[in-house]
């Protein structure tokens, strides 16, 4: 109690990001039990009768089951095979760029999408990519191409998800390779052009080691925020037309539990709870193969 009177202040901040995740995060939990019961909301959730794993196998044998995993799992992978090297990529340019206004002035320009609402953004796509009167299709007839409906087509969704999230999150998530960069040891690098080593090699052998461990400890915690597709932007982006490329657990779990005229409280969070469990193993099996190959883990 000591301790806490003479640094109340830094405790006093530690306060607010522990009650967000109590709050936010752990007293939840408790509601996920009517993911095992046939939630009446007249009984509350404890007077609910229990039905054990019965809406998880209704899940399992329902015919979306496959679409919905393959889906979320695709749009998944693809975003963090496109998104996971070009941060790292930037801030390796950026840190030999001896100008510090033109490096200021790329870091401005690449990381201000990310500060662009979901909703504008989305809104921004809708019209450069419209069949009529937008930018992408304007460029694309003064070449004798088009016009093409982009939205429109399911096979263009996740592409446009993909590189749109990356566009918008690549400049942010460079700033921890550039501090990463920043803290090593210059003596390094200077013994490295005493013998003659180039730009690229410096890179190799000095660069990517130094950032090699805050490089997988985000890949593993990306990893297990894999099945997190972004709910909002896919909701946003979604039609009748792309539905069946865009359609994710997410997104079905909202209409199932609060859009559906029956609304259905228990499948929808056993449906989550399902979600939950496969990013908790998919984190552990990464954590567990950096740990072989005697790498930074979270544990």
């Amino acid at each position: 109690m000591k301790d806490i009177g003479r640094k109340w202040q830094l405790y006093a901040l530690f306060a607010l990001p522990l009650l967000y995740i109590i709050i936010f995060k752990y007293v939840p939990m408790y509601g996920a039990q009517i993911a095992f019961k046939e939630f009446n909301v007249t009984k509350g959730i404890g007077g609910s009768p229990w039905v054990g794993f019965a809406q998880f196998e209704r899940f399992f044998h329902s015919h979306e089951f496959w679409r919905l995993l393959q889906n979320t799992l695709v749009i998944s992978f693809y975003a963090l095979l496109a998104s996971f090297p070009f941060p790292i990529l930037l801030a390796l340019g950026l840190n030999y760029v001896k100008n510090k206004r033109f490096k200021n002035t790329v870091q401005m320009i690449t990381y201000a999408p990310y500060f662009i609402s979901l909703v504008v953004l989305v809104g921004l796509l809708l019209q450069f990519l419209d069949p009529r009167t937008g930018l992408i299709n304007t460029m694309l007839g003064w070449f004798g191409l088009g016009p093409y409906h982009f939205m429109a087509q399911a096979s263009w969704f996740k592409s446009i998800y993909v590189w749109s999230h990356v566009w918008q999150n690549t400049g942010f998530a460079c700033i921890i390779y550039l501090a990463a960069l920043s803290g090593i040891d210059p003596a390094l690098h200077e013994a490295a052009v005493m013998d003659g080593a180039t730009k690229m090699q410096r890179m190799r052998h000095i660069d990517l080691p130094g950032i090699l461990p805050i490089a997988v400890i985000l890949l593993i915690l990306n990893t297990g925020q894999m099945l997190e597709t972004g709910f909002e932007k896919i909701l946003l982006m979604q039609n009748s037309l792309n539905l069946r490329a865009s359609e994710v657990i997410d997104t079905y779990v909202y209409k199932v539990g609060l859009v559906s005229q029956a609304m259905n409280f228990s499948y929808a969070t056993a449906i989550g709870l399902f979600k939950a469990v496969i990013g908790f193993i998919l984190l552990i099996i990464v954590n567990q193969v950096a740990k072989q190959l005697k790498q930074e883990s979270l544990w």
